[in-house]
């Protein structure tokens, strides 16, 4: 009889091991999912962005589309605090934001240069025409 008690009672310890080996096994995979839930910086999103702010201030946006170009480097620039926060999802969100923004700034800036072109070519017309006719005159 002292066997079988003994039987049980190492049975009942292993069975509790096994419970605390599948129960920490349990924990430690949620815990991986859940830092792996927390995603990944969006570097290439921020980089994209980076660029296209960039290329908006090379083509003017600064004096053609100040309050877009400013909008979307301030989007830039909280996309990169909340990457440093870790907080992807805002730093993607806000880095897209900033995108569009200076995708929006750079075609307003080259449609202002474009407009002014054609303001000076007209004139050009207009003084070439009155050219021509002080000197048929």
């Amino acid at each position: 009889m002292e066997l079988k008690t003994m039987n049980i009672s190492t049975a009942k310890s292993s069975l509790h091991k096994v419970g605390s080996l599948k129960l920490a096994a349990l924990a430690l995979g949620s815990s991986l999912l859940l830092a792996g839930c927390a995603g990944n910086p969006p570097t290439s999103q921020y980089a994209v962005a980076q660029s296209a702010v960039n290329s908006a201030v090379s083509a003017g946006g600064t004096q053609y589309a100040p309050v877009e170009t400013k909008t979307a480097q301030d989007k830039l620039k909280a996309a990169e605090f909340a990457m440093h926060d870790e907080n992807y999802d805002k730093a993607r969100v806000l880095s897209e934001q900033a995108e569009w923004d200076a995708r929006v700034a750079e075609r307003k800036a080259q449609a202002e240069k474009a407009e002014a072109a054609l303001k000076d070519s007209q004139q050009g017309v207009q003084d070439l025409k009155n050219e021509g006719l002080r000197q048929a005159q």
